[in-house]
């Protein structure tokens, strides 16, 4: 007879002091002194910083900011940083917070440009410690919407066009390519029943994104987006501002019409992101057969299609052609081989990688009930992903951590226990050794102390 073997009975106690749950968030701390982080939100929150606070607004939304980043979901979640306060620093009771949260909500305009201009100012500081983008090329800004849900009566939830109930945002992100980061650069909090080919908002949400990006980089943006981003007036937008641009098209009939014009030795194999032919899958430029003379798109843009066998168990849809599943996109981009241009535009599927990231990080729910209140959220939302962006761009380079999600950063670095020590008037924060993933924290800190000024 077998015996299973007994885990070791454990004793639990409440006794021991100086210890830290999280003592890896230590990095986003330190992060966040690198970048100026604190020093801008304090500097762009004072307007709201009543006489005698003892809470300045600023390290409110910091913290905040680390807990959502920690994987907190609401205000409540700030409890979490308030029991650590020696890493943490002081932080505001729950009623402080809401307050806060209330104040800003009801000065949305402008709290919302502040702390975007905080974020724009860190941002910069970071990129001029170490730029995270090629010295040459393109910057890429990926467009793109998602639903969030909402499970009660929200101000502003409604009826989505998937047949759910809460909320449409769109938002960008830089690519999250070889070395990219993949920040969140922009985003706007929209009602459920928005549309996805609102130019209006596609046009702000890109306004926001280049205020993120330091000046002297605009001229290098791309911007990349589905089919929501490809209408005339956004493209027209694109072409004024002289941007690069990558967007989807609908295959519309003047498309269909065209496909079968296109000489068969005109398609080309499309490729993979290592170079290789793409089984399957062909491009071919469609503008000289869908662009007449006088054509309401602007001028220089190319149109490019992509044919693909369905893979099995596959339903075509109406706009497929002889079996061949069709995509179209357009761009302004010139030279290179069309292959390369679709390639770029394929790689535009990472913005869902960072759209699942972003709500693994505060935006599964919207907790607040007010609409303005939850666009301070969203705002929040942006500054952790900021710090985790940034932490693993400055600290955690060419380490495995350095492309890592949210969820496994919190679960082998953030969430590692430790304990404070004094001795000779200074303090230790002390890693289990046996923890698999101590050497990636320790390294990240000498990173982040080289990169000090």
């Amino acid at each position: 007879m077998k015996t299973k073997p007994r885990l070791h009975q454990l004793t639990v106690t409440a006794d021991g002091e100086s210890l830290i749950s999280s003592a890896g968030a230590s990095l986003l701390v330190d992060t966040a002194r690198l970048a100026g982080l604190d020093t801008a939100l304090r500097r762009a929150l004072s307007p709201w910083c009543g006489p005698g606070a003892v809470h300045d607004p600023g390290k409110i939304i910091l913290d905040l900011a680390m807990a959502v980043a920690l994987g907190g979901d609401c205000l409540a979640d700030l409890g979490v940083i308030r029991a650590q306060s020696q890493l943490f620093g002081p932080t505001a009771s729950d009623p402080t917070v809401s307050r806060l949260i209330a104040k800003l909500a009801a000065d949305a305009p402008n709290a919302l440009a502040a702390l975007r201009r905080a974020r724009a100012a860190a941002r910069e500081q970071v990129w001029n410690t170490s730029s995270p983008v090629p010295d040459k090329g393109h910057i890429v800004i990926d467009l793109d919407a998602t639903i969030v849900l909402a499970h009660s009566e929200k101000e502003g939830a409604t009826p989505t066009w998937k047949r759910t109930f809460g909320f449409h945002p769109l938002l960008a992100f830089l690519d999250h390519g070889p070395g990219g980061t993949g920040e969140y650069v922009g985003g706007m909090l929209r009602i459920g029943k928005a549309t996805a080919n609102d130019a209006a908002a596609h046009i702000a949400v890109l306004s926001q994104a280049l205020q993120q990006i330091p000046e002297q980089e605009r001229s290098r943006v791309l911007v990349r987006g589905d089919a929501g981003a490809g209408v005339q007036a956004f493209v027209r937008h694109l072409h004024e501002t002289g941007l690069a641009y990558s967007v989807g098209l609908y295959v519309h009939h003047p498309i269909l019409d065209a496909l079968p014009q296109i000489p068969k030795q005109a398609w080309r194999a499309a490729i993979d992101p290592d170079g290789s032919a793409r089984d399957g899958a062909q491009v071919a430029e469609l503008t000289r057969y869908v662009r007449p003379s006088k054509s309401p798109w602007p001028p220089g843009m190319r149109i490019i299609a992509r044919r693909e066998r369905p893979h099995p168990g596959a339903q075509l849809r109406i706009t497929d052609a002889d079996g061949w599943r069709i995509t179209v996109f357009a761009t302004n981009v010139v030279g290179g081989k069309i292959a390369e241009h679709e390639l770029l535009h394929r790689l535009r599927a990472r913005a869902e990688d960072r759209i699942r990231c972003l709500k693994d990080t505060g935006l599964r729910n919207l907790p607040l009930q007010g609409f303005a209140a939850n666009q301070i959220w969203l705002e929040i939302i942006a500054l952790a992903n900021d710090l985790l962006a940034w932490t693993q761009h400055l600290a955690l380079t060419d380490t495995p951590a350095r492309a890592w999600e949210p969820k496994r950063l919190r679960l082998r670095l953030l969430s590692v226990a430790g304990r404070i020590v004094r001795t000779a008037r200074r303090r230790f924060l002390r890693l289990p050794r046996d923890w698999p993933w101590f050497d990636v924290v320790l390294a990240g800190h000498r990173r982040l102390a080289a990169l000090s000024p």
